[in-house]
């Protein structure tokens, strides 16, 4: 693998970054929505601003993985860590393009707050690829566990009729269990409960301010 130069890896973490946060008016992905083929249902309009804040909060949080999964693809020690935190940066497009097109349906955007969680996590993840490859994938299944729970408890906020939103949350949080598979797998080390505790406190004022702004 090319050992790439200070200067060139800023450029591409820069890159990176821009194409997280500033959403194209259609980004691509991988695998089609899981709502490409279901009828909208019928919304009354405090009905849709819930749900849109709903999957502003979920859009907020697919950033984070974002931004997580490159700052530790930077620093990991080991090559094979390098590329499988690369890889899923790379699958978390998909759950990107799908928040962002149902906000989009819900005449919605993402959340003004995207850069600084962005930027809090990226460093988080920087850290943790210093810290070890184990510590890092510890990082990694924590992470994704959280968000399990935490797209489990928004399968039961929305309302009934929603079919789309529900598709969408559903393989998001199908994907996300694999990934904290993975990372167990691979020799992830369990993370200090105080760790354990700050994420989900990050988390928690994340949820709240994301789905108000």
């Amino acid at each position: 693998m090319r050992n790439f130069s200070l200067l060139e890896t800023f450029i591409c973490e820069l890159d990176s970054a821009l194409r997280t946060l500033l959403a194209p008016a259609q980004r691509s992905s991988e695998r089609q929505s899981p709502a490409q083929n279901l009828q909208e249902s019928s919304l009354n309009s405090q009905e849709r601003q819930h749900v849109a804040g709903l999957m502003r909060v979920n859009h907020s949080g697919e950033v984070c993985a974002q931004a997580l999964y490159q700052g530790q693809a930077m620093t990991a020690k080991l090559e094979e860590i390098q590329a499988q935190m690369a890889q899923a940066a790379a699958e978390e497009i998909d759950h990107l393009a799908w928040c962002e097109q149902r906000l989009a349906e819900l005449g919605s955007q993402p959340s003004l707050l995207n850069p600084f969680w962005y930027l809090g996590s990226f460093m988080l993840g920087a850290l943790a690829g210093f810290a070890g490859d184990k510590l890092s994938l510890g990082f990694v299944a924590e992470t994704e566990l959280q968000v399990s729970r935490h797209l489990q408890k928004h399968l039961q906020k929305l309302p009934d009729q929603d079919k789309k939103s529900k598709a969408i949350l559903e393989q998001m949080h199908e994907d996300e269990a694999h990934h904290a598979e993975v990372a167990w797998n691979s020799g992830a080390q369990e993370l200090p409960p105080f760790i354990k505790k700050l994420m989900e406190g990050v988390s928690k004022l994340m949820t709240y301010s994301s789905y108000r702004l």
